[in-house]
């Protein structure tokens, strides 16, 4: 992908309909901390407790997901939204104490990525995109880490082998 907004990039799609896809890029961190703009929410994110940048979409509207603890439902933890197994769309004007003990983690987007109808399809058939489950642990991922490549990696051969494609071919 050269479009800078996904260029090696781990987007999670929270929601896929025939009216279009909704979904944040995972492995964005951005400079602001959550903190500095959602001041309840700050000490109960997962490190770096950094906004994430979602995608180029309303960049000014904030989304959260959670990852539910072993046990936990959506519909018994008040404030979130199923999104797929223990992922969840969590309400920011939910009380972080409550969601926190049920939580393994959250994390705080700004923007979202999104495609109307049939675009991402299109995308996906001209082979824009790399579609591979996601694992919960993926949205709380370190950014420290490749996220890219670590999900590459454990696709197996011959997706693994696009793991080891340098960032800048310059390089090589």
């Amino acid at each position: 992908m050269v479009d800078p907004n996904f260029r090696r990039t781990v987007v999670f799609v929270i929601d896929h309909r025939d009216e279009g896809t909704l979904g944040v890029v995972l492995n964005r961190p951005s400079d602001v901390a959550v903190h500095d703009v959602l001041p309840n929410w700050g000490g109960h994110v997962a490190e770096p407790q950094a906004v994430f940048v979602g995608g180029p979409v309303e960049k000014k509207t904030a989304l959260c997901l959670a990852a539910l603890r072993t046990g936990e439902t959506a519909a018994s933890v008040p404030g979130v939204i199923a999104v797929r197994g223990p992922v969840a769309l969590v309400d920011l004007d939910t009380d972080p104490e409550v969601l926190v003990p049920k939580v393994r983690g959250v994390r705080v987007f700004a923007g979202y990525a999104g495609w109307d109808s049939g675009q991402l399809a299109g995308e996906i058939e001209r082979d824009d995109w790399v579609i591979v489950p996601a694992l919960p642990s993926d949205i709380l991922a370190s950014p420290s880490g490749d996220l890219w490549s670590q999900v590459l990696r454990r696709q197996g051969i011959p997706l693994a082998l696009l793991a080891t494609h340098p960032g800048d071919l310059q390089r090589n």
